[in-house]
């Protein structure tokens, strides 16, 4: 098992980032550039995204520019850690998109010796936070938030609107249905909705 062969206390050290925004905030495509850099520097790289989001490709990751890497769909956070295999590196795309687990499993592998990478909205279509992304913003070493541009008035990108009347939590979806609005515009939306 992966844990097996990273003890804490040896040479590396390992540490979480997080990368948060609305959607159509190049979040992806930061993720994706941080483990080129990576590959780069010749160390081990693997990344994982949930089973679910197939919106561009099954087994790829990609960006809303299409740039994109092959990753590890996996269909929840535990499997993660069976498939490390002795990374240096982790990429979690989409996490908003995990189970709760998600938390336990990036600080275990980050205890033994992992940069662990995540990418994934921090607010749901209503505003409100996402899945295992608050706890993992409180426990990460490095958050970046990135914006997107309100697309009713320029200024930038608070949340991902959805357009469409579906009320469930996860509809995937593109330009289609969802809009980043910035907190203002959101909230007039909101109110006439």
């Amino acid at each position: 098992m992966f844990l097996e062969n990273h003890k804490p206390g040896t040479n590396k050290r390992g540490w979480i980032e997080v990368i948060c925004g609305s959607m159509f905030s190049g979040k992806t495509e930061e993720l994706l550039r941080r483990l080129k850099r990576a590959k780069i520097a010749n160390q081990k790289v693997q990344i994982f995204k949930p089973q679910i989001d197939t919106r561009y490709h099954e087994e790829h990751v990609v960006s809303h520019d299409s740039n994109a890497t092959m990753s590890t769909p996996v269909p929840s956070s535990s499997n993660i850690l069976l498939l490390a295999d002795e990374s240096e590196v982790i990429g979690i795309d989409e996490a908003q998109f995990f189970d709760m687990e998600l938390v336990n499993v990036v600080n275990q592998l980050a205890d033994s010796g992992v940069r662990v990478i995540i990418a994934g909205l921090d607010m749901d279509f209503t505003g409100k936070p996402f899945g295992p992304m608050p706890q993992l913003l409180a426990c990460a070493e490095y958050v970046t938030k990135v914006h997107a541009i309100c697309m009713s008035c320029g200024n930038l990108a608070h949340v991902s609107h959805r357009k469409t009347a579906d009320k469930n939590l996860v509809v995937l979806g593109e330009t289609d249905s969802y809009e980043p609005l910035c907190r203002d515009c959101f909230n007039k939306v909101a109110r006439d909705e």
